[in-house]
């Protein structure tokens, strides 16, 4: 009886030990990151604060970010399953869809248009209205930049043959803008930031009261999403943290991204800046953060289908979901 005792007593204590004991720490999972330009550009903020402030690894990630060329680079390689996830703008889908690419987006980065009307002060422009035969630079002719550009001047009863719009690069675009070569641009927060450090005296007119395009994405494909939701979820998740990071505190989310992204030493003041501009002008307007509105997307695919930018409409359900943002 004594030794069953005894017994008992040392298993309990070996149950005892091997729960206190600390599991064997499990390896974080590698993951590569497309983004659609360079990462150390301030528009892909969240996705750097999230690297810096340890969002991702909290979840047992570790991400190396790799730049494509443009937004639907990013969404044929992640379609083509040479990379699990990827950013680029909400209604890359309805380009990529187009060209059969099985891609969806997961999550958008903010509920109104990423690019803005940005225009001289003082110059007379009030408005898409006055755009008729001034000069706008934007960055490339098959940039989603471009076509907000147009959905804009649509609303004034203008086409680009009413324009002189010209593509000039992600530098040029505010460069030249900056330097009075033109009227206005089309531009990401980024480069309104950029022209105003050059000296220029800028006024904003949100897309958004105009032509609702969309914010950044974050696509998976439709087999990422089949296999690997939780790696997905995830990502999303640790992403949309750090959005809300740089949307409760900019100047705090400067700081820590300069920290992590050191292109930008000594710019701080630059960058809360640019990050004001994001909280003013693309990401408020969501009821869940994240989260896509179909109607929303909707719209731009049919505008998308008038300017002849796709052949034809895909059904919206394949465009993207909201299942990781709930």
């Amino acid at each position: 009886m004594n030794r069953r005792r005894i017994l008992r007593a040392a298993l309990a204590l070996a149950i005892a030990a091997a729960c206190a004991a600390p599991a064997a720490a499990q390896p974080p999972e590698k993951v590569t990151y497309l983004l659609p330009a360079p990462a150390f550009l301030p528009a892909f903020g969240p996705w750097m604060l999230a690297q810096a402030r340890g969002y991702y690894g909290r979840a047992g990630l570790e991400v190396t970010f790799i730049s494509a060329k443009g937004g639907v680079d990013v969404a044929k390689q992640v379609g083509a399953g040479n990379a699990p996830i990827g950013g680029a703008i909400g209604d890359t889908p309805i380009i990529a869809r187009a060209q059969g690419v099985p891609v969806k987006a997961v999550a958008v980065l903010g509920g109104r248009s990423l690019t803005q009307l940005a225009v001289h002060a003082g110059k007379g422009i009030t408005g898409p209205k006055d755009l008729k035969g001034r000069t706008i630079t934007t960055m490339a002719y098959q940039d989603t930049t471009f076509y907000a550009l147009l959905g804009v001047l649509a609303t004034a009863g203008l086409t680009k043959n009413d324009v002189d719009a010209q593509a000039a690069g992600p530098a040029g675009v505010w460069q030249l803008f900056a330097a009075g070569k033109a009227d206005a641009m089309a531009a990401v927060p980024d480069w309104i930031a950029s022209a105003r450090g050059a000296g220029a005296k800028v006024e904003i007119y949100s897309s958004d009261d105009y032509f609702k395009s969309m914010a950044q994405a974050i696509l998976a494909s439709d087999d990422m999403i089949a296999r690997r939701p939780e790696l997905i979820g995830k990502l999303v998740r640790a992403t949309l943290e750090g959005m809300q990071g740089i949307m409760r505190d900019p100047a705090a989310a400067a700081r820590d991204y300069v920290v992590a992204v050191p292109q930008h030493k000594g710019k701080e003041a630059y960058i809360e800046e640019v990050f004001k501009l994001y909280n003013t002008y693309v990401y408020p307007g969501q009821k869940v953060l994240g989260a896509m509105d179909p109607e929303r997307l909707g719209a731009v695919q049919k505008f998308y289908v008038k300017e002849g930018i796709v052949p034809k409409e895909t059904p919206i359900a394949e465009l993207y979901t909201n299942r990781f943002v709930q």
